[in-house]
């Protein structure tokens, strides 16, 4: 993120939309701390939904008092996650910086390092937990909709490759989601049936199996 951005969002007037950032990338642990809350994670993944937002909103749908998620909304804001969104009268909403967010630790920084392991525990967690309760929903509700039940899935998998195929896994992933850009903020290009999912993927190399042997070249052979 730019300081303009961070100076803007600190004023409390938005930047224009052609200056935001399509992915903002973090490594400063003040920064991720900043993130590391559940309530904060909550209204980031909120306006993430939604666009855009203001603090009574937020306040609605989270069950919070607008008082905390207006803290937290400036908090976010001022690590620059968040910016204030056009307004609306006298209402006030907030909206994300930008859609994607790579949030990664700098390997020369042990504060950095830490940052990103408690901000990585706390999102793995909320991710189980969000997956369980949705599990649990579909479980209490008795009959489910055959249609919907392939639509609900948990998949490991363990497989050999190298460091460049792993990052260019990773791409392929990235890639597989760009085609449902846009829906979230414009309802307009979402197909009739469409629904809101979650999708939630890790990986990582198994640090108790090392690395496969380089291949030791063969030596030509002698003619006679």
């Amino acid at each position: 993120m730019s300081t303009a951005e961070h100076d803007a969002a600190e004023a409390g007037t938005a930047p224009d939309t052609a200056e935001r950032p399509a992915t903002l990338r973090v490594t400063d642990p003040t920064r991720v701390r900043a993130l590391a809350h559940p309530v904060r994670m909550d209204l980031l993944s909120f306006l993430d939904d939604v666009g855009e937002a203001t603090a009574t909103e937020c306040a609605a749908h989270l069950g919070q008092t607008v008082a905390n998620c207006s803290f937290h909304l400036r908090t976010l804001a001022k690590a620059g996650y968040i910016e204030p969104a056009e307004p609306r009268g006298r209402e006030r909403p907030w909206r994300v910086v930008a859609r994607e967010r790579n949030i990664t630790p700098d390997p020369l920084d042990p504060a950095s390092r830490r940052a990103v392991l408690e901000l990585g525990e706390i999102s793995v967690r909320r991710e189980a937990e969000r997956y369980i309760d949705h599990l649990r929903h579909v479980d209490h509700d008795g009959a489910v909709d055959p249609g919907l039940i392939p639509l609900t899935q948990l998949t490991t998998s363990a497989f050999w490759a190298t460091p460049e195929e792993t990052a260019e896994l990773i791409e392929g992933m990235y890639a597989l989601m760009k085609r449902f850009d846009g829906r979230t903020v414009d309802p307009a290009i979402r197909p009739g049936g469409a629904r809101l999912m979650r999708l939630f993927t890790a990986i990582n190399p198994d640090m108790a199996v090392e690395p496969h042997a380089e291949a030791t070249p063969t030596a030509p052979q002698q003619e006679d």
